[in-house]
């Protein structure tokens, strides 16, 4: 067990650690931007009129990205249910307007997909020194596990993390049983459980778990999107390890 630090605030007794990946560990920012675009054209190709009204549901007006918007939070089901709602409201019936939605998110993503985001300045040695001090890591994302597997892969952190653990058909964050689900994973108690985030998802997740503790980190400062945070970062360096 280890006392982690941030600012003036400690963390007694930890034995594991998990992260968000979205705006937590990769800076997916421009990827999730030009997924949204993306998907919005190709919803208004078949259905004109409906691409700036969905731009305006993810979150996305021009090259600005509101990383608590939906695109950048939710989970993918999330964001086919929230995309075929605004076609459905053209009148089509709701098994088609699901339709079209999960094909434009799956051609977007292959489109979209194929240049891997980087790694937020810090995330690799920050990982590295809780893996020496003995903690257990884990990512606990919103996107796909198979997201993760493949962003895990690509940025060769296979050696530092016990968890690999995305959403796929069962519950998304904030529901506290995903916490619990990882935690059983890794067979520590959520007590001993630390969150990085950098939504009010995970802040509200890691609480109704009863975990030891909730870090959110917001790298563009607006501590707003961490509602519910003990300690709020800027930079995942401030994550600092202590002998207890």
């Amino acid at each position: 067990m280890v006392t982690i630090k941030c600012k003036d605030v400690a963390f007694s007794n930890i034995e594991a650690v998990l992260f968000d990946k979205n705006g937590t560990l990769e800076d997916s920012e421009s990827y999730l931007r030009t997924l949204g675009q993306k998907i919005s054209r190709m919803i208004d190709a078949q259905i004109p009129g409906i691409g700036e009204p969905l731009l305006m549901a993810f979150g996305i007006n021009g090259n600005f990205l509101d990383p608590a918007g939906l695109i950048s939070v939710a989970s993918r089901r999330e964001t086919e249910i929230a995309a075929a709602a605004y076609i459905a409201e053209t009148g089509r019936g709701w098994f088609e307007s699901l339709k079209i939605a999960c094909q434009a998110l799956e051609e977007a993503d292959q489109y979209v997909g194929k240049t891997p985001s980087p790694l937020f300045m810090g995330s690799l040695e920050v990982l590295q020194s809780l893996s020496v001090a003995g903690l257990k890591l884990g990512i606990l994302s919103a996107a796909t596990t198979q997201e993760v597997q493949t962003f895990v892969r690509i940025h060769q952190l296979s050696d530092y993390l016990q968890l690999e653990k995305g959403v796929d058909d069962g519950p998304s964050k904030p529901d506290p049983i995903l916490f619990l689900e990882a935690c059983q994973a890794l067979g520590v108690a959520p007590e001993a459980t630390l969150m990085v985030g950098d939504s009010v998802g995970d802040m509200q997740m890691a609480r109704n778990a009863k975990a030891a503790g909730c870090i959110g980190i917001t790298w563009i400062g607006r501590a707003d999107n961490v509602q519910g945070a003990d300690v709020v970062i800027n930079q995942l360096d401030e994550i600092q390890i202590f002998d207890d």
